[in-house]
């Protein structure tokens, strides 16, 4: 894998996503923030920028996925296909994180997980990321995970909304201080 890093680049961009989302949650309809509070908000709690939690990780494809029902805040579990496992190294432990998708997502990938930060530092829950490729993913590519854009489910702000929960296999025992964090 090719990774031509540019941290400089990389970092005005983080910032930018950044300042969009704290933007949209304070001003779309669809914002978690409840209405009433969206006033009186000033944007989102997160790390600084880290690049360390920016890593590559290695892909094995699952070719029958297994399905799995995650339990949710509230509600009824919701099914997902397990189609990845991610391999990688942060924090100076190998790790991996199981990517999951439900029906017609193909090349988006859902990545719940909780680590050493939940209900200390990030949502009690859990928290997310996304991942989207422009290809089809074969077992050995290698693919950038950047935990910098790790982020609070919806109901980490409201509870009108119903959020997945991460599974145990993707409970790492490492502490990711990066992404979105609470006050």
């Amino acid at each position: 894998m090719t990774d031509d890093f540019d941290e400089d680049a990389w970092d005005r961009k983080l910032r930018q996503h950044r300042n969009k989302k704290d933007e949209a949650f304070a001003e779309d309809a669809h914002s978690p923030i409840p209405p009433d509070e969206r006033e009186g908000f000033t944007g989102l709690d997160y790390y600084p920028p880290a690049p360390e939690y920016r890593v590559t990780a290695t892909v094995e494809v699952h070719d029958d996925p297994e399905p799995m029902e995650f339990d949710v805040s509230s509600g009824a579990p919701q099914r997902y296909l397990r189609v990845l496992t991610l391999r990688f190294g942060v924090e100076g432990t190998e790790t991996s994180l199981s990517a999951y998708q439900q029906e017609g997502d193909e090349g988006q990938y859902f990545l719940p997980f909780r680590d050493g930060t939940s209900g200390d530092t990030t949502y009690g829950a859990g928290r997310y990321m996304d991942l989207h490729a422009d290809r089809a993913l074969e077992d050995g590519d290698e693919i950038i995970l950047d935990f910098n854009l790790a982020y609070s489910p919806f109901c980490a702000y409201s509870d009108a909304y119903a959020c997945p929960l991460p599974p145990v296999e993707n409970h790492l025992d490492v502490r990711i201080e990066a992404g979105e964090r609470v006050d």
